[in-house]
């Protein structure tokens, strides 16, 4: 993350579209500010003390402090600020985690003034009845409007559990293009849930998206090229069979 700077100044800027950068304390924060061109950041914390030592190196609850010094200092400068939970369902180390330390988290990144907390299935482990249940949990503290879903897609799941969390209200998915991501401390889970994937559900349950799907497939073959590795997006790869 050390070429932040030059990423976001030299991405092309469109209206309406958020650019957030990720901010772990407020060293980081401080770099940020030098920047000029950031209007948003993204604060993380976890669910899993282990997880959060070996990420942050600090405890779920002396990360939580250090992260609403930094976002009471975001909004102090006029940036928005968005919250991000981790391990939401499970922990490469500690195993299944407890939904109530899920609410506890988010609650206090909402308090703190993040205008919305994404939770993170960060190994990619749930699946309708757990994400289910966690949702529940979590929405007796922080309202579904509030929230949105960030699912790994290690063992397929990840769509049926943004199901999910559409049936209970959340409209906000994180994606990533081709299935780009993933977690260098836990072996094994894959990235995020393919945009293609998710755009090409969505229309069909009659969400408008805004998103033109072929662009966005033509998007993700060229990265793909780019890095040298498989689309893991079943949607691009159906549609380039498609042009073959």
């Amino acid at each position: 993350m050390g070429d932040h700077q030059e990423v976001i100044e030299k991405i092309a800027k469109f209206p309406n579209v958020s650019y957030p950068v990720l901010v772990p304390n407020l060293a980081g924060l401080k770099n940020v500010l030098k920047n000029g061109h950031v209007t948003e950041i993204a604060v993380f914390g976890a669910a899993s003390d282990t997880f959060s030592m070996k990420n942050v190196n600090a405890n779920v609850e002396d990360s939580l402090k250090k992260l609403q010094e930094v976002t009471k200092a975001a909004l102090e400068e006029g940036l928005k600020v968005r919250g991000y939970v981790s391990c939401v369902i499970g922990c490469p180390y500690e195993g299944k985690i407890n939904s109530s330390v899920v609410a506890r988290v988010a609650e206090a990144l909402v308090d703190a003034g993040c205008y919305e907390v994404s939770l993170g299935d960060t190994i990619g482990v749930g699946s309708a009845g757990s994400v289910s249940s966690m949702l529940d949990t979590v929405m007796k503290s922080v309202p579904p409007n509030r929230l949105a879903v960030h699912f790994h897609d290690t063992y397929g799941q990840a769509l049926a559990n943004v199901i999910i969390a559409i049936e209970k209200g959340i409209r906000v998915a994180d994606s990533s293009v081709a299935g780009l991501g993933g977690c260098p401390y836990a072996a094994g889970a894959t990235g995020n849930l393919a945009t293609e994937d998710l755009v090409y559900m969505l229309n069909d349950l009659g969400f408008d998206t805004g998103v033109d799907l072929n662009k966005l497939v033509d998007t993700s073959t060229w990265i793909c090229a780019k890095m040298g590795r498989r689309n893991a997006s079943r949607v691009a790869n159906a549609i380039n069979a498609k042009k073959l």
